[in-house]
């Protein structure tokens, strides 16, 4: 319990990409295959952040062919090489889970102008 506390309280936090809810995002994930490994990027809209810490979460959604594909990702994990921020969302909520009932057009989340 305590290498967790360390680790928590350690410079790792300035490490963390800084993205909110509603952001587009690529997400850089570590992929081992037998003795080889690559990278795979997942690209969509994080739809929720959960927990917080050491143990923080975050859910990225993306529709392809049709489908709807959710991945739950650990925010310090070894596995999340990097997290690139697309585009800025401009939401009102703290968890879009309304999105997964939208097709189309209405499933888009606006965008921030700064």
């Amino acid at each position: 319990m305590n290498a967790l506390e360390a680790i928590s309280n350690s410079s790792i936090k300035s490490e963390v990409p800084s993205f909110e809810i509603g952001d587009t995002v690529k997400v850089h994930v570590k992929i081992k295959e037998g003795d080889k490994s690559r990278i795979q990027v997942f690209e969509g809209t994080v739809i929720a952040k959960k927990h917080g810490g050491i143990s923080e979460t975050f859910t990225v959604r993306r529709v392809a062919h049709g489908c709807g594909i959710e991945r739950v990702f650990p925010l310090h994990s070894p596995v999340v090489e990097k997290v690139e921020v697309i585009r800025n969302g401009k939401v009102r909520r703290a968890k879009l889970y309304y999105l997964r009932d939208r097709v189309g057009k209405a499933a888009k989340v606006k965008e921030q102008i700064k």
